[in-house]
């Protein structure tokens, strides 16, 4: 696989968007406080390849092992991670076409991991099917002194266009 990713001091940088890419940056963009963490999903709709991820400590599923032998001493169950509530979907309409940057041209696209300040940041100017053109900007943390709060800052500027942009949750 070719080397994607830039790196300075503080932070994890990727520039451009390539699908096949997106679940290893997924993981890669990951941001987590001890107590809960998050892939580093789009905050809006995205059909291309993902794996949408919450996770809360001590939430597992306990698995019995299954494996073709067991000895004296090897654990009975094993504890599997799964999934929590979803707290970051965020559908964005632009003049009523649901924006999925799989779907769209992308002129640019920054995903940025603040390791400093454990900021999660993206922007991205795309234009739609529709020909609406659009400049996203996103920023997400969880938080380390409120164990169980995350944040989110989304903002979509039109940039050819003046018309009616939704965000439903």
């Amino acid at each position: 696989m070719k080397e994607y990713i830039k790196l300075d001091e503080w932070k994890i940088i990727e520039e451009g968007l390539v699908p096949s890419n997106n679940k290893i940056s997924e993981s890669i963009f990951s941001i987590g406080n001890g107590f809960m963490g998050q892939r580093a999903n789009f905050e809006e709709f995205y059909s291309g390849e993902t794996l949408q991820g919450t996770y809360v400590g001590g939430v597992y599923y306990p698995d019995k092992t299954r494996v073709g032998w067991w000895k004296n001493g090897y654990p009975e169950y094993f504890a599997k991670i799964i999934n929590s509530t979803n707290w970051i979907g965020i559908n964005v309409n632009v003049e009523g076409e649901l924006l999925d940057l799989h779907n769209c041209e992308i002129e640019e696209f920054t995903r940025v991991l603040n390791m400093h300040d454990g900021l999660l940041c993206r922007t991205a100017i795309a234009t739609l099917p529709n020909g609406k053109k659009i400049k996203l900007t996103s920023r997400r943390f969880v938080s380390l002194i409120e164990k169980d709060l995350g944040a989110i800052e989304l903002t979509i500027v039109p940039l050819n266009f003046s018309g009616r942009i939704e965000m439903v949750p």
